[in-house]
């Protein structure tokens, strides 16, 4: 079993929804285990992209598919919820990012881990040190670390109370 990491994303068609639907289906997997969200977050969309703001989390589980098949299973949820590429770093009914798995570097044509850019992402950070406080990447880098003053006031916590 492995411990991973996935961050969640979303700004179209009731994104808050998405979210909670999207942990439901992470719960709903044959195989993640002892599954633990972090609290919801409002973040500026990145780029250029005119849009909506978007909703963010990070979970935490544990794992026994391969990565590979993990992303499969993190793609397969995304499109059972609309997901539709049509734009990088566009709106989107759902994002699932493999952040970490376990303590591994993997880097595959569909899949690099670390995710690329999760050590600038204020909305991958912030709710990943909630979940994990303790947490140190395989670069030795912990992330305590790397979130900045700046960061949490970036960001703005959702009530699941709606």
């Amino acid at each position: 079993m492995e411990k991973v990491f996935v961050a969640l994303g979303a700004n179209l068609e009731q994104p808050l929804a998405q979210l909670q639907s999207a942990v439901a289906a992470l719960k709903a997997m044959d195989d993640c285990h002892e599954l633990v969200v972090s609290p919801f977050y409002q973040s500026t969309p990145m780029g250029d992209v005119p849009q909506p703001d978007y909703i963010n989390a990070v979970v935490s589980f544990s794992t026994s598919l391969a990565p590979i098949a993990l992303l499969d299973a993190l793609q397969e949820i995304e499109n059972n919820q609309g997901r539709v590429r049509i734009e990088r770093w566009g709106p989107r009914t759902l994002d699932l990012d493999l952040l970490l798995y376990g303590n591994q570097q993997i880097e595959m044509p569909r899949l690099i881990v670390p995710h690329y850019g999760m050590k600038l992402r204020s909305f991958v950070l912030v709710p990943l040190a909630d979940i994990a406080p303790e947490l140190v990447l395989p670069c030795n880098t912990s992330i305590q670390s790397l979130i900045d003053t700046n960061m949490r006031a970036e960001l703005q916590q959702v009530s699941l109370d709606h």
